[in-house]
């Protein structure tokens, strides 16, 4: 998840100021939330093409920010209630169900955490931590006909731990071509493995980076909310956007890892859709 209210505030008002250029669209997305990319026009390939710019914390707990540059986009192909994608380094399906049920699985890669990734040398001596392939399942329920509330449930898994997210969120002015405001609050809960991927410190980490062993219970992770944004400022241009707050638990803020008890992430970005 894949983040400060400061952040997010201004974040907000930023981007507000590009609604009076919104075009009418002619597209219809499989499920009008903007989290939910769609760049096919009912049926048929989709494709998009663009870039994204993030400031970010460095690397789970962390107190380092940094700005990073992203490809975003993909490449999409819908029939009836079923969109097949690929974007960056993940395919997948979703699919619709009754207008109420969105179903998505997903293949995707989970890069880990590099030592190099504090440059106050925070993460000396800890090494790289584990990368692999994990696999994403998601349910999101619409609460009323045209998604303004629903809920969310997800579960990442793989070579690197489990994740699992419950949340709910809400769509303010959203439209059928999936352009609009979605509001969203989750709560995350991480297997050991995991935990400890991202927070604990091993024997021998812990003789070569001078911090203390540090082993961290599977369980509650931390509470989230994040703003996502979509619009239209031209028949093929979209502005996107996306404002992240994590606050992790108690056991998560004490491990040595974590210099701050909290992530945060502030992105905006353009793809030119075909």
């Amino acid at each position: 998840m894949k983040k400060s209210p400061l952040q997010t505030v201004i974040f907000v008002g930023a981007l507000s100021c590009f609604g009076s250029v919104n075009a009418a669209e002619p597209r219809t997305a499989l499920v009008p939330l903007p989290s939910i990319d769609d760049f096919t026009n009912g049926d048929g390939w989709g494709f998009g093409l663009g870039l994204g710019v993030e400031y970010e914390t460095a690397y789970e707990g962390s107190d380092e920010f940094e700005f990073e540059v992203d490809p975003a986009g993909g490449v999409q192909y819908r029939t009836g209630d079923h969109l097949f994608f690929w974007a960056g380094e993940a395919i997948g399906w979703r699919t619709l169900v009754k207008d109420t049920w969105l179903f998505q699985s997903s293949i995707g890669y989970e890069e880990g955490r590099e030592e190099g990734d504090s440059d106050d040398g925070r993460l000396d001596g800890l090494g790289d931590s584990r990368s692999g392939v994990t696999v994403l399942l998601e349910v999101r329920h619409a609460l009323t006909e045209d998604w303004r509330y629903f809920l969310d449930g997800r579960v990442l898994t793989g070579e690197v731990g489990t994740l699992g997210i419950f949340g709910a969120g809400t769509c303010l002015a959203c439209k059928p071509n999936g352009t609009g405001w979605e509001v969203g609050a989750v709560v995350t809960f991480h297997d050991g493995k995991l935990a400890n991927r991202d927070f604990g410190v091993t024997t021998q980490q812990s003789i070569d980076s001078g911090l203390p062993a540090t082993d961290v219970d599977s369980g509650y992770r931390s509470t989230g909310f994040n703003v996502s944004y979509r619009n239209y400022l031209h028949k093929n241009w979209q502005i996107f956007g996306e404002a992240l707050y994590e606050a992790f638990g108690s056991e998560v803020s004490d491990s040595q890892i974590t210099r701050n008890n909290y992530e945060a992430e502030i992105g905006v970005g353009f793809i030119y859709v075909f």
